[in-house]
């Protein structure tokens, strides 16, 4: 699809211009590897020509005021009167004929734009002189001298060069908006490896199907999403992370497409191909949101609406007045000063000041792990005052993890661990499942088990070596008839006081230790909290779980608001009730039940490591599932907005006093007046600032 870089509204599946704007239709999701630009171009082959030929135009309209170069009276002469048409006409009616294309446009769909006045000002300067050559009769005599009309070819050409070298520099630095999604598409490998009846061949990444099985080695880039089912590895996930530091991957875990493969080699299942893939999914996300609308983008829409109109009617107004009052000739007086105040009033680097900042913001942002949905979200997420979070899976690490290890007098933390994981490799529940992964990830070795069972409600028990084994809750140990250190006692209601799981092990008629299991804070936690809390924002923890772990995690976080116990529609009724009383929320969350709660808040931020829906729900995702994410999309959010802020203070300051200047208004003090080849260079470069102010987002520190 082509979008309009102002009005993303308009939308069609070919180039083209915007009906509204006149401004070149932009792919919305470059291909990998396009490097055409075809306007860019085009643009710039004009502007070289017009260029050239506007030179010989240019010094023959100042011959007066160059003595050195001798000009001075054939300046003046019928042949460099008619030079000067020749050399002219093609710049105006070839080079830019696109402004004047662009301008019957506008008038046909109803929509005045900057090619209107252009068009306009261009049109009158060169059209006031064509007709002083061919019928320079109809002119009164007081705006005859030295022979003839004066002309105003050098106007007209200068002006449409200026025209043409800031809508090449404005291609160009668009161009770099979108190198964004040009630099995720670049991450994709082209080629896999593919394992089929124990040949293993090279395929192009579109011939992959779901469950084929590929081999990755060292240094090459993981094809597509999958999962581990031979070997391990490190991968380096920063292109969706943000994050330098590789990740351990063993069989089991999933691993991302365009991501690197550092150390081991590996073979992974592929579970998703083509759009499902998190990489097509971001470089979605990406365009969707660079081509969206922020709020204030409607009251730049409405100014601009009436803008050109006001632009026109002024126009009109200067005429008019230098006409009646100005100085003789003073029809030439109230052409240029018309002509000038149409040139000058460019409403394009109105319309580019929301959306370049946008397009670069958002780019910046998934380029650091933080996925955008649309510009709303930024603009909203400037003005946050709490911070509503889940727990698990947001704070904490999202499931049961081995955290502490207490061992009794005579044995060691290996052999503890070996006979743990020994007896749960036989069990299906969650917490023996951390025990054994815990273990495996460990490198230790487990033991043969004869006669396991479980005990519903207690524990399991088994022989391994020949001996008895019992592991489980306190109360199944002690109806065994085993007796526990007091010691341990101790130590296990510590572990319960920090709302962890607490496992005995008993080994042969012995406690040998206790295992400690918790869902674990993520490392990167305790400071976000910090931060978000010198940032003046209040954080609210909203959980599911049981109030004795919520204020236990709440405790060692430093949060003094926690509502614990909550469903789904309780987390949104609290959302609703801080918003009811004036509060800017954000909701931070990964599971399906943090989804209404997510699409009720001011902003959503979904974990990229959870749940589709709750990314669906949220207007923020962090791919990694960070809460230190929060952080980089608030400053990212203050940084675009302020960008933002001033890309409009500029171009209406540029108008506000360019404008009266190019009406005349210092010229009854100080005898100035505004060349219209002035006005154009202003006129083009003002957008090409605006733009240029917008890539300096690119140097933000998250």
């Amino acid at each position: 699809m082509y979008i309009c870089p102002m009005h993303p509204e308009i939308e069609q599946d070919k180039p083209g211009d915007c009906p509204k704007c006149g401004m070149h239709l932009e792919q919305k999701a470059v291909p990998a590897g396009e490097e055409d630009n075809k306007e860019a171009r085009i643009l710039a082959r004009k502007f070289w020509i017009g260029l050239i030929l506007t030179l010989p135009v240019f010094l023959l309209a100042l011959g007066e005021m160059i003595p050195a170069l001798s000009l001075k009276v054939f300046a003046s002469s019928k042949l460099s009167r008619w030079l000067q048409f020749i050399f002219a006409t093609p710049v105006v009616l070839w080079a830019g004929k696109i402004f004047f294309v662009k301008a019957w446009k506008s008038v046909l769909n109803k929509s005045l734009n900057m090619f209107t006045l252009i068009a306009m000002g261009v049109g009158a300067a060169y059209g006031f002189s064509a007709i002083a050559i061919f019928f320079p009769d109809i002119f009164p005599e007081s705006l005859k001298k030295h022979g003839g009309i004066g002309l105003y070819f050098e106007a007209a050409a200068v002006i449409t060069v200026l025209v043409l070298m800031g809508q090449f520099l404005e291609a160009k630095a668009r161009k770099r908006t979108g190198q964004a999604i040009k630099a995720l598409l670049g991450l994709a490998a082209k080629v896999a490896h593919r394992i089929r009846e124990s040949k293993e061949e090279d395929v192009a990444i579109d011939q992959i199907l779901k469950g084929d099985l590929l081999r990755v080695r060292p240094g090459e880039k993981v094809p597509l999403d999958g999962i581990i089912i031979e070997g391990k590895s490190t991968v380096d996930e920063s292109m969706v992370s943000g994050e330098p530091v590789p990740i351990a991957k063993i069989e089991g875990d999933r691993v991302i497409g365009a991501t690197v493969n550092q150390t081991g080699t590996f073979v992974m299942r592929t579970e998703k191909i083509g759009s499902e893939t998190l990489l097509s999914q971001i470089v979605k996300m990406v365009a969707d949101a660079q081509h969206s609308r922020a709020p204030i983008q409607k009251l730049v829409d409405q100014v601009s609406g009436y803008f050109v109109p006001a632009v026109l009617g002024c126009a009109v107004v200067t005429f008019i007045m230098w006409f009646i009052f100005g100085p003789s000739p003073a029809l030439a007086y109230a052409l240029v000063s018309a002509i000038s105040v149409l040139i000058i009033a460019c409403p394009c680097a109105l319309g580019l000041a929301t959306p370049m900042s946008i397009m670069v913001g958002v780019g910046i942002g998934a380029q650091s792990g933080i996925l955008i949905k649309n510009a709303e979200a930024i603009e909203k997420c400037e003005k946050i005052t709490h911070v509503l979070t889940d727990k698990t899976g947001t704070l904490t690490v999202g499931k049961p993890q081995v955290t502490a290890i207490i061992t009794a007098n005579g044995w060691d933390e290996k052999s503890l661990l070996s006979i743990a994981a020994s007896i749960e490799q036989n069990s299906e529940h969650p917490l023996a499942r951390s025990v054994v992964d815990y273990v495996k990830e460990k490198g230790y070795e487990l033991a043969l088990v004869d006669g396991f069972q479980s005990v519903t409600g207690g524990g399991v028990k088994g022989k391994v070596k020949g001996k008895a084994v019992l592991l489980g809750k306190q109360k199944f140990i002690e109806g065994n008839g085993i007796s526990l250190p007091e010691e341990l006692k101790k130590k296990s209601d510590e572990l319960q006081g920090k709302a962890e799981t607490v496992i005995w092990v008993a080994f042969d008629g012995q406690v040998a230790g206790v295992l400690g299991v918790s869902d674990p804070i993520k490392n990167t936690t305790p400071d976000t909290i910090r931060a978000l809390h010198k940032m003046g924002l209040k954080v609210v923890m909203l959980t599911g779980d049981n109030e004795k772990t919520a204020k236990a995690i709440a405790k060692e976080l430093g949060i003094t608001d926690v509502y614990a116990g909550l469903e789904p529609k309780g987390k949104q009724g609290i959302v609703k009730k801080l918003m009811s009383e004036g509060a800017k929320v954000m909701m931070a969350g990964d599971g399906i039940n943090d989804a209404p709660a997510l699409a009720e808040a001011e902003v959503g931020v979904a974990m990229g490591t959870g749940t589709d829906v709750a990314m669906e729900s949220a207007g923020i995702t962090l791919v990694k599932g960070d809460l230190n994410g929060i952080i980089k999309a608030l400053r990212l959010s203050r940084g675009v907005m302020r960008n933002i802020r001033q890309n409009l203070f500029f171009a209406f300051i540029y108008n506000a006093v360019g404008v009266p200047i190019a009406a005349g208004v210092l010229y009854p003090f100080w005898g100035l007046l505004l060349s219209p080849m002035i006005a154009g260079a202003a006129m083009s470069f003002s957008s090409v600032s605006v733009i240029g102010n917008s890539l300096r987002l690119r140097n933000i520190k998250l």
